[in-house]
């Protein structure tokens, strides 16, 4: 099911015209919803907002439309939810309005059922053909323009659950739709998302995770070497959580002994 909001109130259709069917002039989250509650619904709300404002245009969730989520949580307990921003309809051409009037999508999926293996089994983690582009405006967000991601599925090996992916000057960012960390010993480093990639919520929630738990974190460029040699390699995102590599490049890869620990606490 889908819903469309603009501003406190829910409309009927898309106008043909908004600018995230034109420019994918927008920002998306998928969240989790768990015990029906949204897992991190607050940090999902502050990210879009701040996307918001770094591609130029205001936007706060309104009251109805948190009421409205919090029910569909209730009314599907164990979901995925996704909320597509987009600066709506105006100006002329690329040239965005002076003023947004936001509109918001939200639909309900079910969770994929193959997320629960990937945790307790771990994953093949194979090496992406295709290389992301690099602009610092807009690296770390989660802005509407997923052609990258959609020829990095297309081109993703059958033999894989997932890739790793490089940007043009060969350093490692991300997988196809998740957050990397490389594990040695107690140094945990992620990807630099300086000049691409998506720094997702759960990849902050991992962080604040690991420090607790005693490890040093740190993000840094990363080469293909250095994943290569890793000790532990894990893969998060917001539906998924946090998945172990266990066969990197049809090398199998020991699974993180504290696993289950960091599970527990995400």
């Amino acid at each position: 099911m889908s819903e469309i909001w603009i501003g406190d109130a829910r409309v009927t259709a898309i106008d043909p015209a908004d600018r995230a069917l034109a420019y994918g002039d927008g920002l998306f989250a998928t969240m989790n919803v768990s015990a029906q509650q949204i897992c991190y619904l607050e940090s999902h709300l502050r990210r879009l907002s701040d996307g918001a404002a770094r591609l130029g245009f205001c936007w706060h969730p309104s009251s109805a439309l948190r009421q409205r989520l919090n029910e569909l949580a209730s009314e599907h307990p164990e979901a995925c939810i996704k909320l597509l921003l987009s600066r709506g309809v105006g100006g002329r051409g690329y040239q965005a309005p002076a003023m947004a009037s936001p509109m918001v999508i939200i639909s309900v999926h079910p969770l994929p059922p193959h997320y629960v293996q990937w945790q307790q089994q771990g994953i093949c983690l194979g090496r992406s053909p295709v290389t992301l582009g690099c602009q610092p405006l807009l690296a770390g967000m989660k802005h509407l323009n997923r052609l990258e991601q959609v020829l990095i599925k297309a081109h993703m090996a059958d033999d894989v659950d997932d890739v790793w992916v490089t940007d043009a000057q060969g350093h490692v960012i991300e997988a196809s739709a998740g957050n990397l960390f490389l594990i040695n010993d107690m140094q945990v480093t992620v990807p630099s998302h300086a000049y691409a990639g998506v720094s997702g919520v759960m990849r902050e929630q991992v962080i604040e995770a690991l420090l607790d738990m005693g490890l040093n974190v740190a993000a840094a460029d990363i080469s293909e070497a250095q994943l290569l040699a890793a000790s532990h390699v894990l893969v998060t995102n917001s539906l998924m959580g946090a998945v172990p590599v266990s066969r990197i490049a049809n090398r199998p890869l020991a699974v993180w002994p504290r696993i289950k620990e960091l599970q527990q606490r995400i």
